[in-house]
């Protein structure tokens, strides 16, 4: 069994490695896996030193808009689970260009080179905001997709392309949407780390607009496992919502944030809200928990405490990067 995994020194990919070569996933057991990852500014090959000495393991610094290398790399490989994207909705929004290549131009090479390869799943790592804003409810994976951020454009973009590759081509791809991250190696731009570091360091934490915006949390852990199980046993040709079942305002975040820091509401600094942000995202786990019987196994409590200490902990990781 050979897997591909781009993006595998980001944060969410990282973890997929680290958890598919520490035995976490039995269908994976013996699996011979290769990270492709261009290390950007959010890859980061310390998030792999865990599992750097590992025999099954092979780590190639490429572009996925390499046509020449994808297609090298994708040549006799089982399984492609594609991470490797540009996600930070700020950064979109004041210069979309990279976000359009990365995320359009490179999940075409991808795919592209994946059929012409016979690979025998591909699975396409989304994103609950390419659905848009839902004021009540939650959305099916049937939802429209109505994207508001240059960012989730560019997702949603991805998103069809892959839908294409299986209508037109027959690749057994998989799309998978997942709501909002958290747990430990996320960049410090992300709120939950900005946040914890920030209150570490003394320095006031940034709040958009009235901090009403609804985001559903979904621990790394969790959202990697939904993953490995729709890769094993998902439908090609289908999409698989993977959400944390704790929707909370950025205000009840913020709260909590604060008291696990010991910190209080001085600390907090209002800012211009985003443009174009959207309220509210919500997803229905109803598909992949009846099919393929995911369920969200962190509790959030537990799970943003746990995440805090790492880093309380881990200061020599996150200070580097605030600082580039």
């Amino acid at each position: 069994m050979r897997i591909v995994v781009t993006g595998g020194a980001g944060f969410i990919g990282s973890h997929f490695v680290r958890q598919t070569l520490t035995g976490a996933y039995a269908a994976w057991a013996d699996a011979q896996v290769v990270v492709v990852d261009k290390l950007t500014y959010a890859g980061n090959e310390a998030n792999l030193a865990e599992v750097a000495d590992s025999p099954r393991l092979r780590f190639v610094r490429g572009d996925i808009c390499d046509g020449q290398l994808v297609g090298e790399l994708l040549r006799g490989t089982d399984l492609v689970v594609h991470f490797a994207a540009e996600s930070h909705v700020d950064r979109s929004i004041s210069g979309a260009e990279e976000f359009v290549r990365t995320n359009v131009l490179g999940t075409h090479t991808l795919l592209n080179a994946a059929a012409n390869a016979g690979v025998g799943k591909f699975v396409h790592v989304s994103t609950d905001e390419v659905y848009g804003s839902i004021e009540s409810g939650s959305w099916s994976e049937e939802a429209p997709l109505e994207p508001n951020s240059p960012y989730s454009a560019s997702k949603a973009s991805s998103d069809l392309l892959a839908r294409a590759f299986h209508r037109t081509h027959g690749l057994p791809v998989c799309v998978t949407r997942c709501s909002n991250n958290y747990g430990p190696y996320q960049h410090p731009e992300k709120v939950i780390p900005l946040f914890v570091t920030n209150l570490m360091d003394g320095t006031p934490v940034p709040l958009y607009g009235d901090g009403g915006n609804v985001r559903d949390w979904l621990h790394v852990d969790d959202h990697c496992r939904g993953i490995s199980l729709v890769a094993e046993n998902g439908r090609p040709g289908e999409v698989y919502n993977i959400g944390g079942g704790t929707e909370l305002t950025n205000l009840d975040l913020t709260e909590r944030l604060l008291e696990l820091l010991g910190a209080d509401w001085s600390m907090v600094e209002r800012v211009p809200d985003r443009k174009g942000h959207d309220r509210r995202y919500s997803v229905d786990i109803a598909k992949i928990s009846a099919e393929l019987g995911y369920r969200p196994e962190m509790s959030f409590e537990n799970g943003l405490a746990e995440t805090a200490k790492w880093y309380m902990k881990h200061r020599g990781w996150w200070e580097p990067l605030k600082k580039r």
